[in-house]
């Protein structure tokens, strides 16, 4: 069984900085995309950033320039650093991760972290 673990979030002042943490345990093959998402009262669930397993990342507009998504592999780990935050940017944010786990046949299929609240107010 695959498990991912958030850690980081909390309360912040605009303009404060954060650094969320994702660590995946279990049964795991390898580990493909690994990524943030984000989900407000009332909206839909967004993609955050999105980091490849050679490396190459993307990151919504909204938080170009202020956030940095970089991955351990040999932690199976994803970490989210969160600069100059904004009232907007609070939420609770999701790791994902698609796995290919050790099963045969294996198994490739999305998983999600439990969420952690990070709240942006003075």
């Amino acid at each position: 069984q695959v498990q991912l673990v958030e850690s980081g979030g909390g309360l912040v002042q605009p303009g404060g900085s954060l650094r969320l943490s994702c660590a995946a345990s279990g049964s795991i093959a390898s580990i493909n995309a690994m990524g943030w998402y984000r989900q407000a009262p009332g909206n839909q669930r967004e993609l955050v950033a999105s980091i490849t397993s050679g490396g190459r990342t993307d990151y919504a507009d909204s938080v170009k320039g202020r956030f940095t998504i970089s991955r351990d592999n040999a932690k199976k780990s994803v970490y989210l650093q969160m600069n100059s935050l904004k009232a907007e940017d609070t939420a609770v944010y999701y790791c994902n991760s698609n796995i290919r786990d050790r099963r045969w046949p294996p198994l490739v299929q999305d998983y999600w972290g439990q969420g952690t609240q990070v709240t942006v107010s003075s």
